[in-house]
């Protein structure tokens, strides 16, 4: 199965036409990844205890999205966020206001845990990542536990393939919409999933793209590589 790249740029274009020409929400994308991330994490990995990264943009509220279903499916969360609290997107604020709600725990700093959710940094990254997300991805290069990417593994150049000072090495990687063109030639990315977000054909039609129609046809998740 032939499936398209995207760049940066391009990517970031589907989300403008999904957001503002069909109104097709943030909250709504961000709902469908976190929930195959964490059908992914679940399947793949049956991990006990989970240590979830959030950023403060689109990919943290997925990684808290993940975080909610795999409280809901007996999995132990820990939340660390990247940015502090006031520093989140209203989206992902809201997640994170529904996770303290239910009483999963966020946290200073990470703990050892059976599997790692990388949700810092999305595919808009430019240049090395710094402050708090350089420090917690540098933690996740210690860690003995397998590491989980959100989209991309944070670090790296979704267009190049070239990682960044630090960048996170991962076991598997889910992309989200279409597989970013970096991510094809980049060992940090583990073996690659692609999810399916709900991107209805007419967008990947603007750029083009042939898009298998039957692609998520059995699974809202498939593996790529």
């Amino acid at each position: 199965m032939s499936i398209p790249t995207v760049t940066m740029d391009q990517m970031r274009e589907v989300d403008r036409i999904m957001i503002q020409d069909l109104h097709i929400e943030l909250n709504q994308m961000m709902e469908n990844a976190g929930r195959n991330l964490a059908r992914l994490a679940f399947l793949r990995f049956r991990p006990s205890r989970v240590v979830v990264l959030a950023g403060p943009g689109g990919n943290g509220g997925g990684g808290l999205v993940a975080a909610r279903h795999l409280a809901n499916w007996g999995v132990g969360i820990s939340v660390v966020l990247g940015k502090e609290r006031e520093e989140m997107g209203p989206v992902p604020a809201h997640q994170l206001d529904v996770l303290d709600r239910m009483s999963v725990p966020t946290v200073a700093e990470p703990s050892t845990a059976d599997l790692v959710i990388d949700a810092l940094i999305g595919y808009s990254l430019r240049g090395n990542p710094r402050g708090r997300a350089a420090d917690l991805i540098e933690w996740t290069g210690d860690q003995a536990a397998p590491v989980l990417s959100l989209d991309t593994p944070s670090g790296l150049d979704v267009t190049t393939g070239e990682p960044g000072r630090p960048s996170v090495s991962a076991a598997a990687t889910l992309t989200l919409a279409a597989p970013k063109t970096g991510l094809l030639a980049a060992d940090s990315v583990g073996d690659l999933y692609l999810a399916d977000i709900s991107v209805p054909p007419a967008v990947y039609d603007a750029f083009g793209m042939e898009m298998p129609a039957d692609l998520f046809g059995e699974d809202t998740v498939v593996r790529l590589g």
